[in-house]
């Protein structure tokens, strides 16, 4: 385009044949080469400026919708817990219901402030995940965008990309499968800290939740350190409630009414008292005969429990019911055998046998560590 105000021999000395808007607009209003020149050879910088200042702006709105959606996901988990949780229920006499009330309501407090805690570690931690990624994808673009702002030719640097990123994707496979795993994990809340899960490999308490890797201490105190990637099922056995399920075994000439009716009391015993780390949330239930044994009739109890309180109550139901037993004369049933003794007369005879030698000390082989 022809400038306004100059010929166009003076307009193509100053900016060349073919010359750009910003170069021909100050030329018309300065009438300087000099000026027009030194604009025309600042306009990519002004360019790639403006693209690191679009994407710093874009990856400001982006990090911004990515706190409010996991705060909005975190929040409607959040909701449907509490609108899981059972009703607080206190029970006994008189005098002690207001104590139990108010034992159950501190629990379950300590409960919600768990789980807020919780939601806030993983609101943190997918936010960072997430924003990290963004801004790397957004600053990428932008400097590839500045890159041709100088007449780079992005054709090798892409292609070269590309098999990199290829070459990687293969070497790393296992890798990017464990963070994609504990990305989702994270987002669905499948556990944390403190719960009890069965991971397949090992169960135990959760100690460490990243994006790449699991942590459970098991029952003999040992560490686990498994890739997300290779949990292909998790059991959680400490969401929003468990159940003790107790196979008690009497003698085949008990009766059974009889039985039932004191398993009924001492579970419902404990369900009244409230008992910390034993709570039971509803009525315990019979669900009658489960089994017939070589030596016992198995009759099956079941409890609704507090989360994580299944193994405790299930051992103080246990201990409460061999008192039980032993006080109305029930029979906890074990193996018993009759053994005929066949006495051989032989006839006496001199010969003296030597005694048997004496075996030397035995020192056992040391166990190899682990076993």
């Amino acid at each position: 385009m022809a400038s306004l105000f100059q010929s166009p021999a003076e307009l193509a000395d100053a900016c060349g044949a073919d010359p750009s808007f910003i170069c021909e607009l100050v030329f018309d209003f300065t009438e300087s080469e000099r000026m027009a020149e030194v604009a025309d050879a600042l306009l990519p910088l002004t360019k790639v400026l403006l693209i690191f200042l679009g994407a710093w702006i874009l990856g400001r709105v982006v990090r911004r919708l990515i706190d409010r959606s996991i705060n909005r996901v975190i929040e409607n988990q959040s909701q449907t817990v509490a609108d899981d949780d059972e009703p607080m229920v206190a029970h006994g006499d008189e005098a002690g219901r207001l104590e139990t009330f108010l034992e159950l309501a501190r629990r379950r407090a300590e409960k919600t402030a768990i789980q807020a805690e919780r939601a806030q570690r993983r609101a943190e931690t997918l936010g960072s995940v997430l924003k990290s990624v963004a801004s790397l994808v957004i600053y990428t673009v932008a400097a590839l965008m500045a890159l041709s702002e100088f007449e780079v030719n992005l054709g090798p640097l892409v292609a070269s990309a590309g098999i990199v990123g290829i070459a990687f994707g293969f070497g790393a496979q296992s890798l990017v499968k464990d963070f994609l795993s504990g990305i989702f994990m994270l987002v669905e809340d499948q556990f944390g800290v403190g719960d009890i899960i069965d991971a397949g490999p090992a169960s135990g308490v959760v100690e460490v939740v990243s994006l790449r890797i699991t942590q459970l201490r098991d029952v003999n105190g040992t560490l686990w350190h498994i890739p997300n990637g290779e949990i292909v099922r998790v059991a959680n056995k400490s969401q929003k409630w468990a159940r003790a399920v107790l196979d008690v075994e009497v003698a085949y000439d008990t009766n059974l009414n009889q039985a039932m009716s004191v398993i009924k009391e001492v579970a419902d015993s404990v369900w009244h008292e409230a008992i910390p780390n034993a709570t039971i949330i509803e009525e315990p239930e019979i669900w009658g005969v489960e089994n017939f044994g070589s030596n016992a009739i198995a009759i099956r109890l079941a409890v609704k429990v507090e989360p994580g309180e299944q193994w405790a109550t299930s051992r103080e139901i246990r201990r409460r019911l061999k008192k039980a037993f032993d006080e109305v004369g029930i029979e906890i049933p074990f193996p018993q055998r009759t053994v005929w003794l066949h006495e051989a007369i032989d006839e006496p005879t001199s010969v003296v046998s030597a005694p048997a030698p004496q075996p030397e000390d035995f020192e056992p082989k040391a166990a190899p560590e682990g076993e």
